[in-house]
């Protein structure tokens, strides 16, 4: 198997290393698995053009798979290319929260995910997509993109460590406490909303612990859309510090729709959006649908479903 690995320097696990160490490495680990790597170290702004150039190969026939390194936004940004393709996907977890390799089952360790790679399984996986742009794991509206611009925002200009960042933007977020006027269309009908926060999740999320925050199945083909009803400050809180316990009751604390598309329209002209992590600015509305199996992966068999 030949493969092109394309790795994001800035990823936590390979900063620091030498790229003359860490390349020259993964390289020895896929050779000892009968695979051809060409290991690439690049900055994250680079990866989506470099898996464009990665797909040509392999529709050329140069290359037999694409390999991404990284942590959930780089992995979306390469799924996205290879979305639609018959190219397989090889997954290195070397981000710090690893949401998609941890649902799909894959190993966390450089040397175990190699084997997977090098055992040659693929599945065929759902990704989802807001007006043409595609994520794997989830996109969300209100709270959570205005805490991510400022937690970068803080680190950036203030040289704060990540975990330090994030709490002062959350705290920060939660006084100013953005609440969208937005109408979701979806299944024919149209339902307006006072909403802090909508979550999209591709295929379900758990909300019970202790499997809060993970999916059971990658391959349902359905979105499951998480509306957060309008609520003071205290309230939401509540509810977050009961999500964090895995104590939410979906059926009184959200409204949840499970659909294949949804609209969702917003008297702005531009709404600021989460999608697998990464912060985008986009004009409503906004169309988001599932496209059931369209992504190749190296990854064990998936666990039987119960019935």
């Amino acid at each position: 198997m030949r493969v092109v690995a394309l790795i994001n320097e800035g990823t936590g696990t390979v900063a620091g290393v030498a790229a003359d160490r860490f390349g020259p490495h993964l390289a020895s680990l896929f050779a000892a698995r009968g695979v051809v790597a060409e290991c690439c170290l690049l900055p994250g702004e680079e990866i989506r053009a470099a898996a464009e150039q990665a797909r040509q190969r392999a529709a050329a026939g140069e290359v037999d798979a694409v390999v991404v390194g990284g942590g959930d936004g780089t992995i979306g940004a390469v799924a996205s290319v290879l979305a639609g393709t018959r190219i397989p996907l090889g997954v290195l977890a070397l981000g710090t929260l690893n949401h998609f390799a941890k649902d799909l089952g894959l190993p966390l360790d450089l040397e175990p995910a190699v084997a997977v790679i090098g055992a040659g399984a693929t599945r065929a996986v759902d990704v989802a997509e807001v007006n043409g742009q595609v994520f794997v794991n989830n996109s969300s509206i209100g709270l959570y993109p205005y805490m991510v611009l400022d937690r970068e925002r803080r680190r950036s200009r203030h040289g704060q460590a990540k975990w330090i960042a994030t709490i002062l933007a959350a705290i920060r977020t939660l006084r100013y406490l953005p609440v969208r006027r937005l109408s979701v269309l979806a299944e024919g009908s149209v339902e307006p909303c006072r909403t802090p926060c909508v979550f999209v999740g591709n295929n379900q999320y758990r909300l019970a612990a202790p499997a809060l925050g993970t999916r059971e199945r990658l391959d349902e083909g359905r979105l499951y859309l998480y509306v957060a009803p309008e609520q003071d400050r205290v309230r939401l809180l509540w509810l977050a510090a009961r999500s964090a316990l895995g104590l939410v009751d979906a059926s009184h604390d959200l409204r949840v729709l499970k659909v294949d598309c949804a609209a969702i329209h917003s008297r702005t002209s531009r709404l600021v959006i989460s999608m697998d992590g990464e912060v985008a600015i986009l004009r409503p509305p906004l169309t988001y649908r599932v496209r059931p199996g369209a992504l190749q992966v190296f990854a064990p068999a998936a666990p039987a479903t119960q019935p």
